[in-house]
């Protein structure tokens, strides 16, 4: 078998929201809406050149020949599903994760770590919302460039260096309205849960930014002796929460099912579940911040 490698631009389109309708209407109501929505990106994905690799159950994988393709069938795809009205009161949502580089290709199969790429960003994106790479965005002209959104480097399951990751602005202000709808309809909402020791506080709604450290005048006072007075903080984008590192000995964070990461003067996107040491690895640490945004 000789395999292929080429550069194509892999997207990953999964639908949000289909187990709930599952629920709602039954199996065989269900799949005939599931399958009009796919329907609905399928044409989009013809107009720009796209092929559909395959369908694994209500998420499609497609192949591009070049990043610009991929960034406007991502974006119409989302502009489409504004379009759809909803089935029985419920609106379906999509989530995309597209990446640009080296693919292995076999028989209209594609393989690889730029697959796998792609995969995980879709696995992280929330309804509504389009992910992909600084390798991508890198790849694009500067109009499309323009529509990104930094999100900082996370940390990828089975790649060994953060990825950095921007997010595709899609919309105007009349989508951006309906999708503050969708979100909200999607439970799509901006949680944060932290622990330490045995305080227990939820992100506070009037603020954007939570420092960590020893001085007392931190929102939150750690007392692990590697930590700085000012050790860290978490910012809040959007629906995203982002911990950045200001230390002399660095952050250590243990994302649940991946490896530990350390910051030194960067930052990573928190996802799920997991948990924070200030200066020391979280096996470790005397005292943690354990932290949910699930």
């Amino acid at each position: 078998m000789t395999l292929m490698s080429k550069e194509r631009a892999i997207l990953f389109a999964d639908i949000s929201g289909s187990t709930a309708l599952y629920e709602l209407l039954g199996d065989k109501p269900a799949a005939k809406a599931i399958d009009a929505c796919l329907g609905v990106l399928r044409e989009v994905i013809g107009r720009r050149d796209g092929l559909v690799v395959k369908t694994i159950g209500d998420e499609l994988m497609v192949v591009f020949n070049n990043p610009e393709a991929a960034c406007e069938a991502a974006r119409e795809m989302q502009q489409s599903m504004i379009a759809l009205p909803p089935t029985a009161g419920a609106k379906l949502a999509i989530r995309i994760g597209f990446h640009f580089g080296l693919v292995l290709e076999d028989k209209g199969d594609f393989w690889g770590d730029g697959v796998n790429t792609a995969a995980r960003l879709a696995g992280l994106a929330k309804a509504g919302q389009i992910l992909t790479t600084g390798a991508t965005a890198n790849a694009l002209p500067g109009i499309q460039r323009s529509n990104l959104r930094d999100l900082d480097a996370i940390s990828v399951k089975g790649k060994h260096d953060a990825v950095r990751v921007f997010e595709l602005m899609w919309g105007d202000t009349e989508d951006a309205t309906q999708l503050a709808g969708l979100a909200s309809s999607a439970n799509v909402q901006a949680k944060l849960t932290l622990e330490v020791g045995e305080r227990t506080m939820g992100f506070p709604a009037d603020k954007s930014v939570l420092i960590f450290g020893r001085e007392n005048t931190c929102d939150v006072v750690v007392r692990e002796k590697t930590a700085s007075r000012r050790h860290a903080r978490i910012e809040r984008r959007g629906v995203q929460y982002v911990l950045v590192d200001e230390s002399t000995n660095g952050t250590y964070v243990a994302i649940e099912g991946e490896r530990e990461v350390v910051l030194r003067r960067d930052s990573v996107m928190l996802r799920g579940r997991g948990k924070i040491a200030l200066g020391i690895s979280t096996d470790k640490a005397v005292e943690l911040v354990l932290f949910d945004c699930s």
